[in-house]
């Protein structure tokens, strides 16, 4: 499957769409209505990116937020169950560490879950090592970093 992947508004309707759509599967997956901390918001992210199928519909997501000292945080990745395995999250993935090293950052940082092991092994497949908890998410038990230098 051919993945266009574009750089979107974070308030688009697709956008919305996807990101309600991940979190109604993390509520499933933990049995929690929604365990973010400190939630990206339009102000926050610099980046969102969404990939779509050939026929244009939006299959998958993934934001950017920049942090202090040289650092990217990889937010609201998702790709539909459906165009699971497509690629889509690979091209997204790679999408924001180009916007990342563009902005000048040095290290991309990620949170995921400990119910959430395709992603852990997506992460660790793309290059990812896992770190200790950053900002939020240390001492957080369920949580699982991982961390890429991209210099």
């Amino acid at each position: 499957m051919a993945v266009t992947i574009a750089e979107e508004a974070w308030d688009g309707a697709d956008g919305v769409r996807l990101r309600d759509d991940m979190r109604s599967e993390l509520a499933a997956r933990y049995n929690i209505p929604d365990q973010e901390v400190e939630a990206p918001t339009a102000e926050t992210v610099s980046t969102f990116l969404v990939a779509r199928d050939p026929d244009g519909v939006a299959i998958g997501c993934g934001a950017l937020r920049v942090l202090d000292d040289g650092t990217g945080e990889v937010k609201r990745m998702y790709v539909s169950p459906h165009a699971r395995g497509t690629g889509a999250a690979t091209g997204i993935l790679r999408a924001l560490e180009d916007h990342a090293r563009r902005l000048g950052v040095e290290t991309l940082v990620l949170s995921t879950g400990t119910e959430q092991p395709d992603a852990i092994r997506f992460y660790a497949r793309e290059g990812y090592h896992r770190t200790d908890g950053y900002g939020p998410y240390v001492g957080e038990p369920m949580a699982r970093c991982f961390a890429l230098d991209l210099t």
